[in-house]
């Protein structure tokens, strides 16, 4: 039996969701408008895109070694029916650079690193931190939150490099090295057939879109966290379910916007 809602909790209910969605606006334009006096401390910034890029990089490098293994398979397999196994590098190329890549480094992204921010802030939050440094007229958001968001811009895209790289070789490995294609023809096919600017710069674009999702969400999930361990435990659990499908959302989105334009 379905149980009645009064109209006063769901109005409540929606009110508090407008109201969530009302604050990380002005959270993310607050971060957006500090942004020249963030980066001209580019220091912190550089310790955030080393903390967060950095110590992701294991798990990137290795993730796309494998799915460039399983790409070269798969792909070598579907295009041998067809007569055109010589295209396997141009395959394995576009799917790395215009989807996979982007998505998967930022997928690994929001469990590794925006996981570690949100707790991060939560800790802070719940250490009565970010209150000393407001009782001593710092500016959490200013000292603490936006070299964080821009550290997460800059290291995606990189990390998102370096996958469809490390993916591409893996490729090359399994096709040319295990399977015995030509190294000519992968890599010829893979030059004549990936254009840099529609290709390339739209992986770049999705990544870009990503890395400023994914960091933001964290942030913010680490700002508005309870302070107590279950609050801390939850906001970590959000952070990522919200930045995972953030990021699969805006993939449909922009795959739309590219190919329509």
């Amino acid at each position: 039996m379905m149980k009645w809602v009064h109209p006063a909790e769901l109005g409540f209910a929606v009110r508090q969701i407008l109201a969530g969605w009302g604050y990380g606006a002005r959270l993310l334009w607050r971060l957006l408008a500090m942004s020249g006096r963030c980066l001209r401390r580019f220091d912190l910034v550089r310790d955030q895109v080393h903390f967060l890029g950095n110590y992701s990089l294991a798990i990137i490098t290795v993730s796309g070694l494998f799915v460039g293994f399983v790409l070269g398979l798969q792909g070598y397999y579907t295009l041998q029916r067809y007569g055109s196994a010589e295209a396997l590098g141009l395959l394995v190329a576009l799917s790395l650079v215009r989807e996979l890549g982007p998505v998967v480094a930022a997928l690994l992204f929001a469990g590794r690193a925006g996981a570690s921010i949100t707790a991060e802030i939560g800790l802070m939050r719940a250490g009565e931190q970010l209150t000393a440094l407001e009782m001593m007229a710092v500016d959490p958001e200013l000292r603490i939150l936006a070299p964080r968001f821009w550290g997460g811009i800059l290291a995606l895209p990189v990390l998102t490099a370096v996958f469809s790289a490390v993916g591409i070789l893996g490729g090359y490995a399994v096709g040319v090295l295990l399977i015995g294609l030509d190294s000519g023809a992968f890599w010829s096919q893979m030059q004549g057939g990936v254009d840099v600017f529609k290709d390339v710069g739209n992986g770049l674009i999705k990544s870009i879109v990503f890395g400023v999702a994914v960091t933001f969400i964290a942030l913010l999930q680490g700002y508005i966290a309870q302070p107590t361990p279950e609050g801390v435990a939850s906001a970590t659990t959000r952070s990522v379910v919200v930045s995972s499908l953030s990021v699969l959302g805006l993939d449909f989105i922009l795959t739309v916007m590219m190919f329509s334009i």
